[in-house]
């Protein structure tokens, strides 16, 4: 598939709106509800989208939520989606807190060797503070249970907040200097109705500065096949990669190959903007697999050259919170 000259070849699924965590970044600071279950697509609905996406180029899946496995037979549906032949690449963003030995063992024995572990902070109580759990020490078992078991790479998501966790940037940076992990620091989106004010936004060259103003100079990494956007770079002598992802100081949509399934089964082109395209309705009317094709097709033809993140009207956004979009 191609949208403008980039090839399409990455489909991130979001199995669910729901999360065991309410981090300040991304559930909106007023009440919300979540989406009724009937609305939600059905696990062999996400598998037919994604066997024709398939049929038109998709390589890579990534499963997302909210938080993938608080939903029911989430196995079930991984089993299925990894029997899918033409897809060379299957990983996972989680917060980690539901996930055992038992659990990432089975991952690993279903071909998925990749995982994204969401962690802000070092900090058990701080952690509590932006996650609204007590679930530091569970997280963090679960990130060394992964390493351990031959989880590669291990990577490590940590969105930095100005009088937040902005501390602890060089602590959290010093773990690649012991571990294999991949560090991977993202610019805070502010997406709806957020409850993080835009001034606790760090970006990418301050974050860079205060690293290399304790451990010297950062060296840039070759990108590999399977790269995302992040821009990759290793303290010398570390075990690890330092990522940075730069969707605000330098926006990389010339080069983003993603389309997005969303929980309430619309595909959306671009995470930060507003258009989506509705899949889930036709096929449950009974649209044919040309016809959900020529959806998928069509809603390629919206991918934007580049995002309004700027743009105010960017709190007009659909769906508020990022949890059902699956970011």
């Amino acid at each position: 598939m191609i949208a403008g000259n980039r090839p399409i070849n990455y489909l991130r699924i979001s199995v669910t709106d729901r999360c065991n965590f309410r981090c300040q970044y991304c559930v909106p600071s007023s009440p919300f509800s979540v989406i009724e279950h009937k609305k939600i697509a059905r696990y062999e609905e996400i598998l037919r989208i994604t066997n024709l996406a398939c049929n038109l180029g998709i390589t890579k899946v990534r499963i997302t939520g909210g938080e993938p496995f608080v939903r029911k037979d989430i196995f079930s549906f991984l089993e299925k989606l990894c029997a899918i032949d033409s897809l060379k690449d299957i990983s996972i963003t989680t917060n980690g807190a539901l996930l055992t030995r038992g659990k990432i063992e089975k991952l690993i024995t279903l071909g998925i060797k990749r995982l994204n572990f969401s962690l802000d902070t070092l900090d058990p109580s701080k952690f509590a503070r932006i996650t609204g759990r007590d679930r530091f020490q569970r997280v963090w078992e679960s990130i060394f249970t992964a390493h351990t078991l031959g989880i590669s790479p291990v990577k490590i998501n940590a969105v930095v907040l100005r009088g937040i966790n902005d501390d602890e940037i060089e602590d959290i940076t010093a773990l690649t200097l012991k571990y294999p992990f991949h560090i991977r620091f993202i610019e805070y989106m502010p997406m709806g109705d957020s409850a993080v004010e835009k001034e606790q936004q760090m970006l990418t060259q301050e974050i860079m500065e205060k690293i290399e103003l304790k451990f010297g100079k950062l060296m840039p990494v070759k990108r590999t096949a399977n790269d995302g956007p992040a821009k990759k770079f290793q303290i010398a002598g570390a075990k690890g990669i330092v990522g940075f992802i730069t969707p605000i100081s330098s926006h990389f949509c010339s080069e983003c190959n993603r389309l997005r399934l969303t929980s309430r089964g619309t595909l959306r082109p671009c995470l930060l903007n507003n258009y989506e395209k509705d899949i889930l309705n036709p096929l449950r009317n009974g649209a044919s697999d040309d016809e959900l094709k020529q959806i998928i097709l069509a809603a390629l033809t919206k991918k934007p050259s580049f995002h309004g993140l700027t743009d105010q009207s960017i709190k007009d956004m659909p769906i508020s919170h990022m949890t059902s979009i699956g970011g």
